[in-house]
């Protein structure tokens, strides 16, 4: 049977030290309403939908009917859209 070659593997050499960074949480000002404009939206859509399931699609805008579910499932929609930018 013959015989396998054997590797030769090159010595280890690390890599050279990193100095550690700091990254700055704060920098972004406005990152900071994307939680109170995401939960906003999730309550107004969610409200909307029991305004009109109760008032038996009198109250919202009564011109729109049904669309009216349509508004609020939109602004859950937002609300996951807005939450997409949530760090």
């Amino acid at each position: 049977m013959p015989k396998s070659r054997i590797r030769k593997k090159s010595d280890f050499t690390p890599p050279p030290e990193r100095t550690a960074q700091q990254i700055n949480l704060r920098s972004g000002g406005a990152r900071r309403l994307v939680a109170p404009l995401m939960l906003a939206m999730f309550l107004i859509g969610l409200a909307w939908i029991v305004v009109f399931y109760v008032t038996s699609g009198d109250m919202p805008i009564d011109s729109l009917g049904n669309w009216n579910i349509v508004v609020g499932f939109g602004f859950i929609a937002a609300g996951f859209v807005v939450s997409t930018q949530w760090k």
